[in-house]
């Protein structure tokens, strides 16, 4: 068992929904807006003097905010189907722009199923 976790735009959530129930994907969860951002082209120069309110660097940054809102999405699938959920992630929220998101796959080593007890493979 794998987990995908998936953070992706905020405009794609619906559309990466879809594309996952579509490609047999029906477990999935999702946390509500979250704040982050990737590398990106920031100057640490730059970032340093907008954290001492400098005008210049301020100017530099523009008006768009430090940390940009996304969704994070997770799926807990057996192994067999993790590259159909990150080949459907990837397809979904793939932009040529920067910010398209990541997307981490952990193991898991267990599950249980609150109501029943059952565990493993049959949680799934």
């Amino acid at each position: 068992m794998k987990l995908v976790m998936g953070i992706i735009r905020i405009d794609k959530m619906n559309k990466t929904k879809r594309a996952l129930t579509a490609a047999g994907i029906s477990s999935m969860t999702a946390t509500g807006k979250v704040f982050g951002r990737g590398k990106g082209m920031w100057d640490a120069k730059v970032m340093e003097g907008a954290q001492k309110d400098m005008p210049e660097a301020l100017t530099h940054l523009g008006k768009e905010p430090r940390l940009r809102p996304q969704r994070v999405i997770t799926c807990v699938v057996p192994d067999e189907e993790v590259s159909t959920v990150v080949d459907t992630l990837i397809e979904v929220n793939q932009t040529p722009s920067a910010g398209d998101g990541k997307i981490f796959v952990m193991p898991i080593n267990d599950s249980y199923k609150v109501r029943t007890g059952e565990s493993g493979d049959l949680t799934l």
